[in-house]
Order: C-alpha cells, then sequence, then structure tokens
C-alpha cells in the first residue's frame, strides 16, 4: 500500500539529535525506516534537521538549542504548520505529545500519536476528550492509561550499525541519561562507591540544582566521573566499554533508550524494576531487575561474571531493530487506512 505520511516531529532539539533528544532520536530512525521502504514522508521538524524524505520547517532550531525562540509560540505555529496542508496526507503521525490532540476533529486525515509517556495524570484529560476519534500507540504495555484505548504498543527499535558490540569492557560503572533525580543519578553513585567500583556519569543536566547538591560533590574525575552529554561515536564508545549500566529509576519510566543501546553493545543493565524495565529487560539474562534500593542494586554488581554479554547483544537483535519497528509501524497504519476504507 502506497501512502504519504506527515511526521510530527518535537521542535525541542534536532532531528536527529546532535546530542540529547530521545523523542526526536526515535522519529528520525522512524522517518528514514519508512522513506526506505517506500513511503512518502514529510517530516514537520526544525529547519536544521535532516531526512531523506521532505523536510517541512517554520522554526529554524530547537528551542532548547537556542534560548531565543520562544517554546509555545513557535509549538503553535510548528503544529498549525501539519495540519494545514492535513488534505496532502493520508494519515498524520504525531510525535509531540498532547497539543495537536486539539486539532484532530478538524481535519478528515486520520491522526495516530505515538505517546511517549505522560509528564503528569493531569495531561489525562485532554487524551481522554480525544480518545474516540484518534489512535494511539503505546511504547510499552506499561505506560498504558485504563483511561484510554490504544491501536498497539510498539517498542521503540534502534539502528544497529550504530552500536558495535563489546566483549571485552574496562573497569568501570556507567550512568548515561539526563542528570535529574527521576534518573536516578545520585543512587548510581551510591551503588559504585558500596561496591568501590568506577563510575562514569554521562548525559546533559536537566536539574541544575539536583546536580550541584547531589551529584558535583562525589565528582573527583578519579572515582566518579562526569563527561557531559556525549554524541553518537561517543555514545558508542562508553556504554560499550562499561562493565554494566546502572539505572536506578524513581519514575516509572515508559520506556528507556538507554538501556537497549547499552544492552546493544553487549553491556549488562541493572536496573529499578519499575515502568516498563520488565518489558526490556531479561532479568539474570541481560542484567538484573532489582528492587529500588542501592543495597539490592550493590548485590548484583558481584554477579556480572555471569551475564554473557552476546545474549545482551541477541536479545535487541531479536526484539528492539528499528527495522521491527518500522515493520510494526507500517502494519499499524495499513490498518487503520483500511478501517477508513471499509
Amino acid at each position: 500500500m502506497s501512502m504519504k505520511v506527515a511526521m510530527l516531529a518535537p521542535i525541542a532539539w534536532r532531528t536527529p539529535p546532535r546530542h540529547y533528544g530521545p523523542w526526536e532520536s526515535v522519529v528520525s530512525l522512524l522517518t528514514e525506516g519508512l522513506v526506505a521502504q517506500g513511503l512518502s514522508v514529510t517530516l514537520f521538524a526544525t529547519a536544521d534537521s535532516i531526512t531523506a524524505g521532505e523536510l517541512a520547517a517554520v522554526c529554524s532550531k530547537g528551542y532548547e538549542e537556542d534560548n531565543s525562540i520562544d517554546a509555545g509560540v513557535w509549538s503553535c505555529m510548528h503544529i498549525s504548520a501539519i495540519f494545514e496542508r492535513a488534505e496532502e496526507f493520508d494519515l498524520i503521525h504525531n510525535h509531540f505529545d498532547f497539543r495537536p490532540l486539539s486539532y484532530s476533529r478538524l481535519v478528515k486525515t486520520p491522526v495516530i500519536t505515538t505517546i511517549h509517556g505522560f509528564s503528569s495524570s493531569k495531561i489525562l484529560p485532554i487524551y481522554k476528550k480525544y480518545n474516540d476519534n484518534s489512535y494511539y500507540i503505546s511504547i510499552s504495555d506499561a505506560d498504558r492509561s485504563k483511561e484510554l484505548t490504544y491501536a498497539r504498543t510498539i517498542h521503540h527499535g534502534i539502528d544497529l550499525q550504530q552500536f558495535h558490540f563489546n566483549d571485552s569492557p574496562e573497569d568501570y560503572l556507567l550512568f548515561f541519561g539526563r542528570i535529574h533525580h527521576d534518573k536516578g543519578t545520585a543512587e548510581a553513585i551510591k551503588i559504585a562507591a558500596a561496591t568501590n567500583s568506577r563510575l562514569v556519569i554521562a548525559g546533559i543536566i536537566q536539574d541544575e540544582d539536583y546536580y550541584r547538591s547531589e551529584v558535583e560533590p562525589h565528582i573527583d574525575n578519579n572515582r566518579v566521573q562526569y563527561i557531559g552529554s556525549v554524541g553518537p561515536e561517543q555514545r558508542n564508545r562508553v556504554l560499550g566499554n562499561a562493565r554494566a549500566l546502572l539505572h536506578p529509576i524513581n519514575f516509572d519510566e515508559p520506556f528507556g533508550l538507554s538501556v537497549i543501546e547499552a544492552m546493544a553493545c553487549g553491556t549488562p543493565v541493572i536496573a529499578y524494576s519499575r515502568g516498563s524495565m520488565r518489558e526490556i529487560i531479561a532479568d539474570g539474562e541481560t542484567g538484573y531487575l532489582v528492587p529500588a534500593s542501592v543495597e539490592a542494586a550493590a548485590e548484583k554488581i558481584a554477579l556480572l561474571y555471569k551475564i554473557v554479554r552476546r545474549r545482551c547483544r541477541d536479545h535487541i537483535e531479536e526484539r528492539f531493530t528499528v527495522s521491527r519497528m518500522v515493520t510494526d509501524y507500517i502494519d499499524t497504519y495499513e490498518g487503520i487506512l483500511s478501517k477508513g476504507k471499509a
């Protein structure tokens, strides 16, 4: 089935992101995968974005990359741009959270929304309002709301060519993600200290106060090192060289790209068993799921020798590739369009 897809990316960062930008990363992988399968895709993203499809942009750069850009103003202009062209497309695929839903009843084009996570239960009313005319995709079964109807759960996939298998890691543990209480940076520091392990921290500082009080005092560039946000090449090396990724999250995480990226490099993950982690990590095979305690996570460091790193890579090849994600979305698109023609 040939189809024209309008892909609405967020505009916090470029698509694909230079460093951080998980939603933009997924949108880019999906867009390029769809184009490679012969679909006509117009990517609505920032003007500096890169795609093999057609790029449509009203915002010059991501508002997180240029503080002269007002996020509210340009978000409205960005969303309106795609809906003003709705009749040109067979479907609109929204990755820009809840605001685009308010346009969905004003156009005849089907709107599919990938819900990349709920920032708060306070946003559920708008999803409930448009539940009967929208198609919702959850990124994990754990992130589903009982108050909504979903077309499907589609786990994220990654481009395995960007992640090289490494069976000879160095002697450090890794925290990889935004520095924020939700992601458990402080807990990772405590886990490493409890096992007398070296810890490397990589990621953007999302909460400055948290960083200054809970993280920065421990950084000595010896036992604890902070290397900032890293791009694709350094990400591959840092993930692959780690003995394990520490993922002691303090919230029910909807997915967790760094988790599958680490395992793609052969690196096992020790994670608090919350949110989607049970769907992503094979406990005892590709890492360990533990109760939310520093002590429980620290106990698993001594058991890392039992994890076969090749099994971690195999797990991702079997379940979390970009090709699988693209196929799942194409099947979903075709199902939605077939309903409209019935």
